[in-house]
């Protein structure tokens, strides 16, 4: 079975910039986050692959966010950075068995696993 944790989360202003992580115990293939807001449905931030070769954004983020692997296959990381209120939200990493096409990597209905979230909060 497969486990995914996620740390990293906190209180930031508008326009900063926090990191965060996830773990993976276990194997997993493509990897993902995902974020919700209350009273709003799961949304896709972005997906990468296994090996961390290729990323993929949301418009809402694109140009603001990274997704990358590092040298810890069993780790990535959410970088954000010019960070608006509309970003707070409860982060949530996800990851797969099997490689997801890239025409799915942004339904949560193909990610397998999934952390317990952590919560970012942007503040002005």
């Amino acid at each position: 079975q497969v486990q995914l944790v996620e740390s990293g989360g906190g209180s930031v202003q508008v326009g900063g910039s926090l990191t965060l992580s996830c773990r993976i115990y276990g194997n997993a293939r493509t990897r993902a986050w995902f974020r919700q807001s209350p009273g709003k449905e799961r949304e896709w931030v972005g997906a990468i692959n296994s090996d961390g070769a290729g990323a993929d954004y949301s418009d809402a983020v694109t140009g603001r966010f990274t997704i990358s692997r590092g040298n810890n296959r069993n780790a990535f990381s959410l970088e954000m950075s010019s960070l608006k209120p509309e970003g707070t939200a409860m982060y949530y990493c996800a990851a797969a068995d099997q490689i997801v096409p890239f025409f799915s990597w942004s339904a949560a209905s193909a990610f397998d696993y999934w952390g317990q979230g952590t919560q970012v909060t942007v503040s002005s």
